[in-house]
């Protein structure tokens, strides 16, 4: 799965929008309830590592949601999050869902109409 901050795929051509999809995280506002032993310890690693690890866990829910759809790419991703009460943020991935396929570098026709004009 291709996921992207840009609108747009260059080499390829989107035949497909499914629409909007997203992934959401709940994480604790104090990084000791989720289980960090220490903020410090050289340029912040544990607290790195927790940041990295709750926006994966909110894109990889995006990407499921968008392959359950059909899609092979999300284009125009992005990321929300919110406290949603005193102890608990949430995390948001978002973008929008589509089929994109390539284009032949050379004549920019699609790589699967080129192979299927080859067996002619």
């Amino acid at each position: 799965m291709l996921v992207v901050t840009t609108e747009g795929l260059p080499g390829y051509e989107i035949t497909t929008v499914l629409g909007e999809v997203l992934g959401v995280c709940a994480t604790s506002r104090n990084p000791f309830a989720a289980g960090l032993r220490s903020t410090e310890g050289g340029p912040g690693l544990d607290m790195s590592q927790f940041l990295v690890q709750t926006r994966a866990k909110a894109v990889g829910q995006m990407i499921r949601v968008a392959e359950q759809r059909g899609a092979n790419a999300v284009v125009g991703m992005r990321f929300d999050h919110r406290d949603f009460t005193n102890t608990w943020a949430e995390m948001c991935a978002y973008g929008t869902a589509v089929v994109a396929v390539p284009l032949h570098a050379s004549s920019g026709a699609h790589a699967a109409e080129r192979s299927t004009a080859g067996s002619r």
